[in-house]
């Protein structure tokens, strides 16, 4: 949130820092701190913002290929096989585009045609680990930036998608969901699942606090947010990923412990 203040105030920041998560998470891709790079831009759409996330994760992957190409042989000899061709591919390959009302069709379709899923994919829940990367893996084998995510399930900040009379919303390129959305747009990688978690942000005090009473949140400690909307703002999207798990993805290490120094997991703080 300060970050939308330096966008709002410069054009385009970034910060780069430790994120604690109080979450019982114990995983191979889950850590209670890890690094995060956040930009923030000023005057960015959803179009705008997705283009961002990928040509940054681009860069970062071409740039590992070009100046740590002997680590990276080793790690293809001694760890992972398809290492370098895999980070290659996402060179060459666009990102897929995919509203999340399509990714549910997609998953429902590959149920009724036997595919076996944990758990459930009804349009509204939040897509677990299993979901994404079979989009990814399997469907599209590709990565894959969903957008326009259900409203119950993400941040209160997030843009809204204009309504239809039926009660559902417009999201990316005209899709039509049967419920309200906003324009989340999270990249969702192999082996990794989701990378980047973004947004555009809802730029309107009133439609602001309108979702803040819908969902009766405590503002109490946010009111300086609301203030940067009082007194006008302007169009600004941001986006979060994940440092460790990029190092993962490049790296071809199946355990995020393993690409941070001192990593801090649930249960465990020994120091």
């Amino acid at each position: 949130m300060e970050g939308e203040l330096g966008a709002t105030a410069l054009g385009a920041i970034y910060t780069f820092g430790p994120t604690f998560r109080a979450e019982n998470s114990n995983t191979p891709r889950h850590l209670a701190e890890f690094w995060m790079i956040e930009p923030e831009v000023a005057f960015l759409d959803q179009e705008e913002l997705m283009d961002l996330e990928e040509d940054f994760i681009k860069y970062c992957v071409r740039w590992a290929l070009e100046n740590c190409k002997d680590d990276l042989e080793f790690l293809n000899k001694m760890i992972d096989k398809t290492l370098i061709e895999r980070l290659e591919g996402v060179l060459k390959e666009d990102f897929v585009r995919l509203p999340y009302t399509e990714g549910i069709n997609i998953l429902q379709e590959a149920i009724k045609n036997g595919k076996k899923f944990e758990f459930p994919c009804n349009w509204g829940d939040d897509l677990a680990s299993e979901h994404e990367r079979y989009l990814v893996e399997e469907h599209f084998k590709k990565p894959v930036i969903m957008t326009d995510y259900p409203t119950a399930i993400k941040s209160f900040y997030m843009k809204q998608n204009p309504a239809t009379p039926e009660g559902g919303s417009i999201g990316y390129k005209g899709c039509v969901a049967p419920g309200p959305t906003m324009q989340g747009t999270d990249v969702l990688f192999p082996s990794i699942g989701e990378i980047i978690g973004g947004s555009v942000r809802e730029a309107s005090y009133d439609k602001l606090m309108a979702e803040i009473d819908r969902r009766k949140m405590d503002m109490t400690h946010l009111w300086w947010y609301l203030d940067t909307r009082k007194y006008g703002s302007c169009p600004h999207a941001g986006f979060g990923l994940g440092f460790e798990r990029l190092i993962l993805f490049v790296t071809g290490m199946q355990n995020i412990r393993d690409v941070i120094p001192f990593p801090r997991t649930p249960k465990n703080a020994e120091f």
